[in-house]
C-alpha cells in the first residue's frame, strides 16, 4: 500500500512523471493543439470514449492533467479542474450548478471580482444570491435562514478577501449538508499548505492559481477541487463547450510554483506575523487584521483550521483615507499594485481597487471601511518591509 505522503513532501514529488512515456526528471510542456491518432478507428475510439488517450488541448492536455492530480492530491479531492483564471474556476462551478429560478447562498466578504459575478451578471440569468453580512459569519440561525429549496450551493472565502475574516468552514459545511448542499470555498488566501477545507465538510474548493499556487506573479489560472462527481458534471456542462482551459505553459509553471510552496508560505506567514504584530504597536495604526494575532475576533477558529495564518493582512491607519493614500504613495519597496501571493510585497486600496465593485453600503456590510489597506507580504526580509512602512507613515 501507498505510504501517505507529507502534504510538503507531496508538493515537491507527488506525480511528477509524465503521463506519456518519458523519464524527464522535470515533466514536459505539451505544447500542442490537438494530438495525432494511429488510424481512424482510434480517433473514433477516443470520440466515444472507448478508448483512452489525448484529442484536443481544450479538453484534456498531459501538462494540465498532472496540474489537476496534483492540485487533489494537495487538497484531499478526487479530483481537479484547471481553469484559465480564478474567476473562470469559481464560474465553471457556479454555472455547472445552478439554473434560472435557482439562488446560491454567499458569505458578503469575497473577492470584488467574485462579487460583481454574483451580485450583477448572475441576475442576468435569473439566478439569484444572498448574501450574510460579516455580522453573520458565525451565526447558524442567520446561515440557516438565508437557505430555502431553490438553494443549490454555498460560498464562502476565508480567510476572507480584504478583512482577513475567519470564517468556520466546519460550521457551514455542517449546515449545508444538513440540506444536502455543497459548500465551495475559495481557499486562495491560505493555499492547501495551511488549510484543507475538505477535510472540514466542503464539498469543493476553488483556487486562483495565479497566486500562492504560481507564486511569481508570472501566470493567471485556476483550480477546482473536489469529488469527481463534481469535476466530472464541471467538465461536461461548462469548460468542454465554453472553453475556459488553462495553457499548457502555465499550467508548467503552476507546478514548478508548487514545488516550492510549502517553503514559500511558510516565510509569507512568519514574516507577516512579524510585520502585523509591529503594525499592532505603531501609534499610527488604528487597527490590525491579520488572524495570527490574538486580537482578531477569529483568531481561535484560524488556530482550530488552519496550519499557519498566512501572509495577508489589513489595517487601517490613523487618519483613514488621505493619510493612507499619502502612506502609500512614499512607499519604496512594497509595490503598489493589485494581486497577491508574490514574491514581492504588495500593498493595495481595496475600496478604490480591487473591492470598487461593491458600493459604499455593500461595502459596510462586507465589514470593508473607505481606509482599509491590504498588504501581501512577499519574502523580503520582514525588517526591510517594516523600515518601508515605517518611512513612508513618519513622514504623515
Amino acid at each position: 500500500m501507498h505510504t501517505p505522503l507529507s502534504p510538503e513532501t507531496e508538493a515537491v514529488h507527488g506525480n511528477s512523471a509524465s503521463p506519456l512515456p518519458t523519464l524527464d526528471l522535470v515533466a514536459p510542456i505539451h505544447m500542442t493543439s490537438t494530438f495525432r491518432f494511429q488510424d481512424v478507428d482510434h480517433g473514433a475510439g477516443l470520440f466515444d470514449g472507448s478508448r483512452e488517450g489525448y484529442v484536443y488541448s481544450r479538453m484534456a492536455n498531459p501538462t494540465v492533467d498532472l496540474l489537476q492530480e496534483k492540485l487533489a492530491r494537495l487538497e484531499g479531492a478526487e479530483d481537479a479542474v484547471a481553469t484559465a483564471s480564478g474567476m473562470a474556476a469559481i464560474a465553471a462551478v457556479v454555472m455547472s450548478l445552478l439554473k434560472p429560478g435557482e439562488n446560491l447562498v454567499a458569505a458578503a466578504t469575497l473577492y470584488g471580482g467574485t462579487f460583481a459575478l454574483f451580485n450583477t451578471h448572475l441576475k442576468r440569468w435569473g439566478i439569484a444570491v444572498r448574501f450574510l453580512p460579516a455580522a453573520c459569519f458565525g451565526d447558524p440561525a442567520a446561515i440557516t435562514a438565508a437557505i430555502d429549496s431553490e438553494t443549490r450551493l454555498v460560498f464562502i472565502e476565508t480567510p476572507a478577501n480584504p478583512t482577513l475574516d475567519v470564517v468556520d468552514i466546519a460550521l457551514w459545511a455542517g449546515i449545508a449538508r444538513q440540506h444536502g448542499l455543497p459548500l465551495i470555498v475559495d481557499n486562495t488566501f491560505a493555499s492547501p499548505l495551511l488549510q484543507r477545507p475538505l477535510a472540514l465538510g466542503a464539498e469543493a474548493v476553488v483556487h486562483s492559481a495565479t497566486k500562492y499556487l504560481g507564486g511569481h506573479g508570472d501566470i493567471i489560472g485556476g483550480i477546482v477541487a473536489g469529488s469527481r462527481k463534481l469535476t466530472e458534471r464541471i467538465r461536461e456542462n461548462y469548460t468542454h463547450l465554453f472553453g475556459p482551459c488553462l495553457s499548457p505553459f502555465n499550467a508548467w509553471l503552476v507546478l514548478r510554483g508548487i514545488k516550492t510552496l510549502a517553503l514559500r508560505m511558510r516565510r509569507h506567514s512568519e514574516s507577516a506575523m512579524a510585520i502585523a504584530q509591529w503594525l499592532a504597536g505603531y501609534p499610527k495604526i488604528e487597527r490590525v487584521y491579520y488572524p495570527g494575532l490574538e486580537s482578531h475576533p477569529g483568531h481561535a477558529i484560524a488556530r482550530r483550521q488552519m496550519k499557519a495564518f498566512g501572509g495577508m493582512i489589513a489595517f487601517e491607519i490613523t487618519g483613514g483615507l488621505t493619510a493612507g493614500k499619502q502612506m502609500m504613495n512614499r512607499l519604496r519597496l512594497c509595490t503598489l499594485a493589485v494581486s497577491l501571493g508574490d514574491c514581492e510585497t504588495l500593498i493595495q486600496h481595496p475600496a478604490s481597487m480591487t473591492h470598487a465593485t461593491y458600493s459604499p453600503a455593500e461595502r459596510q456590510a462586507a465589514g470593508i471601511s473607505d481606509g482599509l489597506i491590504r498588504l501581501s507580504v512577499g519574502l523580503e526580509a520582514p525588517e526591510d518591509i517594516i523600515a518601508d512602512l515605517e518611512q513612508a507613515m513618519a513622514r504623515g
